[in-house]
């Protein structure tokens, strides 16, 4: 198992063909504004043997009124999803999707989770495959052979309301945040009901981690990036967090691909915290400390 936790196109073609490959490919590939159409563009064109995997149904628990947009499943459900799509605690999992890796993302770190190590993110996901000259297939796989997935010990923390709450006074932890910068100033925001961020988090958008074509930037360049964020602070004295806990998982990703492993997820975000009447709001650009 590579060190990195993306794989390039050409790499995963090879382990697809090797003749002991126990590999599992994912296709994540999602849309905030029309649930469907994801598991449609799969339909469409996908990575030969690629499953589908779907944010809301089988990356997501139902929502509650409190619990955020995108609340995290019962994680012996999301083991036994892993499982019927053909997943062994063994099996190396490859995650794409067709959205800068924001939903592929969120897969690889509920890998993490569930304590499963084997587990990489197409870098560039399906665009960069296609660029490769790769080539892909239309239609639903056939039923998966049931897999054997089970819970281990996590490799990905968390941290809830309570505990960010507590957060505002101890000061333990930095809090960054995935939004983009109008939504974590308090400026157009269209998915939440109150505008704003948590009180003294910093922003990071999630987007700034990759280039121009759509692939991670080098881990020297997101180094830097991430380093004049936490100043002082290690990367275990962090908590990530976004509107409903998908895309903070992109800067888990980053900050892994830079070697600044350790850092916490909120899980509810800003979508959770929104939705409690008496979670304080700031407003405006934070400034470092």
């Amino acid at each position: 198992m590579s060190k990195s936790p993306l794989i390039q196109p050409q790499s995963l073609l090879a382990i697809q063909k090797a003749a002991d490959g126990n590999v599992l490919v994912l296709d994540c590939s999602f849309d905030l504004a029309d649930p469907a159409a994801g598991r449609r563009a799969f339909e469409a064109e996908h990575i030969p043997g690629a499953r589908y995997v779907h944010l809301e149904d089988d990356l997501s628990a139902p929502r509650t009124g409190r619990n955020g947009r995108h609340p995290l499943p019962d994680a012996q459900a999301f083991a036994q999803c892993m499982a019927r799509l053909g997943a062994r605690n063994d099996t190396h999992i490859v995650a794409y999707d067709n959205a800068g890796s924001m939903y592929a993302a969120r897969l690889w770190w509920m890998l993490g989770w569930a304590g499963h190590a084997a587990r990489q993110v197409l870098d560039g996901g399906l665009a960069a495959w296609k660029a490769a000259g790769l080539p892909t297939e239309a239609g639903d796989p056939a039923q998966a052979a049931g897999g054997s997935f089970s819970l281990r010990a996590p490799l990905a923390a968390t941290v809830d309301y309570a505990y960010v709450r507590a957060n505002l006074e101890s000061s333990e932890r930095l809090v960054i945040d995935a939004r983009n910068a109008d939504r974590y100033a308090g400026r157009n925001e269209t998915m939440d009901a109150k505008a704003g961020h948590i009180p003294g988090a910093r922003n990071h958008f999630f987007m700034n981690n990759l280039d121009d074509k759509g692939h991670f930037k080098s881990p020297e360049a997101l180094r830097d990036a991430f380093s004049a964020l936490l100043g002082e602070r290690k990367p275990g004295e962090v908590v990530h967090q976004c509107g409903s806990g998908v895309t903070a998982c992109h800067n888990l990703l980053a900050m892994e691909i830079a070697g600044l492993g350790g850092a916490a997820l909120y899980p509810g975000s800003w979508s959770e915290w929104s939705q409690q009447p008496d979670a304080p709001v700031a407003t405006g650009q934070e400034t470092a400390s």
